[in-house]
C-alpha cells in the first residue's frame, strides 16, 4: 500500500519523513538492544502526534516491514480495528524486541480478542509468539485475575522458565513477580520458586532501578504499596 490514505498522506511521505529523522548514533545504541532503526523514539513520538490516528496509513506502514515505519504505525493505528487473525499474523511479523513490544502493550491489549488469543499465544511453539500470551496473562494476573488458575501458572513456571529461551523467559519471569506481588496467598510459592531457580539475579539494575530478580522484585513492590 502506497497510496494516499483518506487524510492525504501517503505512506512514501511517511517513510521519507522517516530517513530524514535517522541517526546513525540512535541505530548504534538500538541494534544493541536488537532494534534495527536509527530513529528517535521522542522525534518519533512526535511525528505520531502530528498525524494522529490513521488506520489506513498505519497498515500501509506496518507492510513496509521497516522498524521504524511499523513503531509509528503501532502508535497511529486504532487498536481494536485489528481483527483476530490480523492480530496473529502482526505478532508472528514483529521481528525486533520493540516492536513486538509496542504491538502486544499498545494494541493487542486494547483490542477486544486478547483474551481468545491468550491461551493460543501461550502455548505456541514460537517461544516470541508464546512471550505475547504470557505477557497477556500477566495483564490479567494483575487486572482480571478471576479465572486463572494461578497455582496452574505457577507449576508451568516452576517446570519451564528456567530454560526458556530469553524473551519468554522474561515475559515468564514478570508473571511469577505479578502473582507474588498482587496475591498474598500464592506469594511465599512464588517467592520459592524464584529462589530456587535463581532466574535473573545477576541482571544488571541500573541505580534507582528495581531488580527482575522475581523475590527481590517482589519484596520492594509489596514494600512500596504497604509503606503508602
Amino acid at each position: 500500500m502506497t497510496g494516499t490514505t483518506p487524510t492525504g498522506t501517503t505512506v512514501a511521505e511517511v517513510m521519507a519523513e522517516l530517513a530524514e529523522l535517522e541517526d546513525p548514533k540512535a541505530r548504534a545504541v538500538n541494534e544493541k538492544h536488537g532494534d534495527d532503526h536509527g530513529v528517535n523514539l521522542g522525534k518519533l513520538r512526535a511525528l505520531a502526534k502530528r498525524l494522529k490516528t490513521q488506520q489506513d496509513l498505519a497498515r500501509g506502514l506496518w507492510e513496509t516491514d521497516d522498524t521504524a515505519a511499523r513503531l509509528l504505525a503501532l502508535l497511529i493505528c486504532r487498536p481494536r480495528a485489528f481483527g483476530r487473525d490480523e492480530l496473529d499474523a502482526m505478532v508472528r511479523e514483529a521481528r525486533t524486541p520493540k516492536v513486538h513490544d509496542w504491538l502486544v502493550n499498545y494494541v493487542v491489549k486494547k483490542n477486544p480478542h486478547a483474551e481468545e488469543l491468550r491461551p493460543v499465544w501461550s502455548a505456541d511453539e514460537d517461544p516470541v509468539v508464546a512471550s505475547a500470551g504470557w505477557a497477556l496473562t500477566t495483564e490479567r494476573v494483575a487486572k482480571k485475575p478471576e479465572g486463572l488458575d494461578l497455582s496452574a501458572l505457577l507449576d508451568i513456571v516452576e517446570a519451564e522458565m528456567k530454560d526458556a529461551p530469553d524473551r519468554l523467559q522474561w515475559a515468564m519471569n514478570h508473571c511469577l513477580a505479578q502473582i507474588g506481588i498482587d496475591h498474598a496467598d500464592h506469594r511465599a510459592r512464588a517467592m520459592d520458586i524464584g529462589e530456587r531457580l535463581q532466574v535473573l539475579k545477576d541482571y544488571p539494575t541500573s541505580p534507582g532501578c528495581t531488580s527482575p530478580f522475581a523475590p527481590v522484585w517482589i519484596t520492594e513492590i509489596v514494600r512500596r504499596r504497604q509503606a503508602r
